[in-house]
């Protein structure tokens, strides 16, 4: 069943697309059809930049067990991080010359 439910999120990283990296602006999430993977129901996640247009995308489509392992994956390496890494993480380095 399609939710027709999109969240979407604030995002700040960096997606490499057919045309090379990109900076990322958003996610994008939604349970539907998907357009490549061979299941009948996705979970479906856009990485984006909005200003650079649609070449600026990443796209995947997982299971619903595929995404839940993810989010468990994600958890985990956030929760395993030491507290110094990660406040330095969410710190932007110096733009590169």
């Amino acid at each position: 069943m399609c939710s027709h439910l999109t969240e979407k999120a604030s995002v700040s990283g960096s997606g490499k697309g057919a045309g090379g990296w990109f900076r990322l602006s958003h996610a994008v999430t939604y349970f539907d059809h998907p357009y490549h993977s061979p299941y009948e129901h996705t979970l479906n996640i856009d990485f984006v930049n909005e200003t650079e247009g649609p070449g600026a995308r990443v796209a995947v489509e997982l299971t619903e067990e595929s995404a839940r392992a993810l989010v468990a994956c994600i958890e985990s390496a956030l929760g395993a991080a030491r507290p110094a890494m990660r406040d330095r993480a969410s710190v932007a380095p110096p733009e590169r010359a």
